[in-house]
């Protein structure tokens, strides 16, 4: 079920995979560009606010969020897939709210709270697949699946 050769018996696999590195590899990449600003001028988008409030430059702040996104990133693609997208989630719709307080790039806030609904779809696939291994390993147990409706 980890196999990612797998994914043209199991629909379920193919979505898992494709989340996975889509969600792992995104924030790795754009944190990595918080460095370089060759994507784009990331300080552009903090919100009048944070740069008020922020005892630090939005350069190295930028940098700081960054790293934060290289380290959620590599969760998500290591055996901790469903605590880096649950964070992944969380950031991204972090970053939405500041967007919409900029009072401008509404489309980009849009985007990140569907990209934050896809980190969540992860989270729970992930947990589905978490659940079949341990049913797989220890088949005596008695384990709910987390797809079942409640009693």
């Amino acid at each position: 079920m980890t196999n990612p050769n797998n994914c043209s018996r199991n629909p379920l696999d193919l979505a898992w995979w494709t989340l996975k590195i889509g969600l792992g590899v995104g924030p790795i990449v754009t944190g990595i560009d918080k460095y370089f600003n060759k994507l784009t001028d990331w300080s552009m988008y903090l919100s009048p606010l944070a740069t008020r409030i922020l005892p630090v430059s939005p350069a190295f702040f930028m940098r700081t969020v960054g790293l934060v996104e290289i380290l959620a990133g590599i969760l998500v693609l290591s055996r901790w897939t469903r605590i880096g997208s649950y964070i992944v989630m969380a950031w991204l719709l972090a970053i939405a709210i500041n967007l919409l307080a900029t009072g401008m790039f509404y489309d980009l806030a849009m985007r990140d709270v569907e990209i934050a609904l896809g980190a969540f779809a992860l989270s729970q696939l992930s947990a589905v697949r978490e659940q079949h291994e341990q049913v797989l390993l220890h088949p005596d147990a008695e384990t709910r699946s987390p797809l079942a409706m409640p009693r």
